[in-house]
């Protein structure tokens, strides 16, 4: 059964995003890409919300052949390339995207279908809202939560709709030179 990890950047009371959708007070680091990069060695699917998607797609697919491309610009946008690619939208019904597959309906029984295909793991980046649906119904198997040195005081939560309480056990945490705090959780069934 392939797992579906979850990652979010978190501000420190629980924000994963301003109340506009902002993330300018999001920190990174080379030591942090690197992690990203483990991540996606051990995964084929990246799963997003049509918002997130729609970002990541307008960025991804060209970044590695831009003059001044990073070493993690090549390495993530030659995975976001080859990787197949879900979004949960019930705007972008009946698109036809090289890659993707969308899911409108019935995203309880799609995603269960997604985990029991062969293959590697189900990669989450950010998508609050998508995360929140597949929290709701139990679906995420592994959390990294980077909690960064800011409170918003107000936003998009971390958890929104946890329907019962879901039991966590550490696995590991690492402090990154840029000040954030990773904290990956497997969750206890």
């Amino acid at each position: 059964m392939r797992k579906i990890i979850l990652s979010l950047h978190t501000s420190l009371d629980g924000f994963v995003a301003g109340p506009n959708g902002e993330m300018n007070w999001i920190k990174v680091d080379e030591e942090l890409f690197d992690l990203v990069g483990e991540f996606t060695k051990e995964a084929d699917t990246a799963l997003y919300g049509r918002v997130t998607y729609q970002m990541m797609d307008s960025y991804w697919p060209s970044a590695a052949d831009e003059p001044n491309a990073s070493k993690h610009d090549i390495e993530h946008s030659e995975w976001y390339n080859q990787s197949e690619k879900v979004v949960l939208s019930k705007t972008m019904k009946g698109a036809d995207i090289n890659k993707t597959t969308i899911i409108s309906n019935n995203v309880v029984s799609e995603i269960e279908k997604l985990k029991s295909k062969s293959g590697k793991n189900i990669l989450i980046f950010g998508s609050p809202t998508a995360a929140h649906n597949l929290m709701e119904h139990q679906l995420i198997d592994e959390y990294w939560l980077f909690i960064n040195p800011i409170i918003l005081g107000r936003g998009i939560p971390v958890f929104a709709k946890i329907a019962d309480k879901t039991g966590l056990q550490l696995v590991t945490n690492k402090v990154f030179p840029c000040g954030v705090i990773g904290l990956h959780y497997t969750v206890v069934r």
